[in-house]
């Protein structure tokens, strides 16, 4: 009876396991898309990004030092190994998030229902997930 239960508690361990990994991948998947993609938009200067900082009143070359620490960032979350540089990546994404959150309600930029604000602490909580969710052998 005793290798039943032992096994069931096993079985119930790799399964908990999985959907833990598979959680982590698809959050940390979804935030390198976006973290990255939006580096990319800020280094090229895509569509919408001179206006944003515009309105945020900062000035347009930040855009290039944010995207490319965004690109780096996005990386450094998904290689292998580098714990330390994933710490400061998620860290770094964090604040970029929030500050970015911050930096919207200040100037009153709430646009169609506060979307700059919600979807920018949207992507903060992402990273925190991803970050919580990590397995051992990416943590410090």
């Amino acid at each position: 009876m005793s290798k039943i239960v032992g096994a069931e508690t096993t079985a119930k361990e790799e399964t908990h396991s999985r959907g833990r990994v598979i959680a982590y991948w698809v959050t940390t998947a979804l935030l390198a898309f976006v973290v990255g993609s939006g580096g990319i938009g800020d280094i090229t200067n895509q569509w919408g990004t001179l206006e944003t900082v515009e309105i945020l009143g900062y000035p347009v070359y930040l855009l290039t030092v944010i995207g490319i620490w965004k690109v780096l960032g996005a990386i450094a979350i998904l290689v292998p190994s580098l714990p330390r540089i994933k710490e400061w990546a998620y860290a770094g994404i964090f604040f970029e998030m929030t500050g970015a959150a911050a930096s919207h309600a200040f100037v009153g930029d709430y646009g169609a229902y506060a979307y700059h604000i919600f979807t920018t602490i949207g992507f903060a909580a992402l990273a925190l997930v991803s970050w919580a969710l990590r397995p051992k052998s990416r943590k410090l």
